[in-house]
């Protein structure tokens, strides 16, 4: 019969794991007073997956129904060439196509402000709240710079609701058509989002 630990022995050493399991546990569920711990999975969040978005962003600052209007500028924003200072804010279609027509797939709803006196360049504080799909009822916050008259601009997609929580990417948006005279202009986005 082969020999094993005294019992004294292995039943203290079964004791002490115990313990130090049962402690770890404790730690790592141990509340820091208003902050938690949490496994992922206990917020139902199961295998993180990378989705790409593709939908036109229609910006119509002109007309009779603008999407998109100024609501402050400075005394002197008219003194750039760059419009510097200017807030507009916006509740601008999102389409399948770049035609006005097509099937609207969202809102981007939020401002964009020119915040560069050299070059255009915007503040973009967007929420692209989707209306279709399975994205019905979530929506992807952007928040970033964009250099409107550079060919493709990349901005940081910063989270989202519903479907989107958790989510962290970037957007690429590419001037589809713009009309220089009434300013009116239809961006293509590529948006590229981790997201549970």
């Amino acid at each position: 019969m082969p020999k094993g630990f005294p019992k004294p022995v292995s039943f203290n050493f079964l004791f002490i794991c115990t313990l130090l399991l049962f402690s770890i546990n404790l730690a790592s569920a141990k509340s820091n007073g208003f902050s938690n711990v949490l496994s992922p999975k206990r917020l139902g969040l199961k295998r993180e997956k990378l989705s790409h978005l593709h939908f036109y962003f229609h910006d119509i600052v002109s007309g009779r129904n603008p999407t998109a209007i100024v609501v402050a500028s400075a005394a002197m924003t008219n003194k750039f060439k760059t419009g510097f200072g200017a807030v507009v804010m916006a509740d601008d279609p999102l389409t399948e196509a770049p035609e006005r027509t097509s099937k609207l797939v969202g809102k981007a709803q939020g401002i964009y402000a020119s915040a560069a006196q050299d070059q255009v360049g915007f503040l973009m504080v967007m929420n692209f709240a989707f209306m279709e799909g399975k994205y019905n009822g979530s929506s992807l916050s952007l928040l970033g710079r964009n250099t409107v008259l550079s060919t493709v601009r990349e901005m940081p997609i910063v989270g989202g609701s519903g479907l989107f929580r958790f989510a962290r990417g970037y957007a690429q948006a590419k001037t589809h058509t713009l009309d220089l005279k009434t300013r009116n202009a239809v961006v293509e986005y590529n948006v590229y989002v981790f997201h549970y």
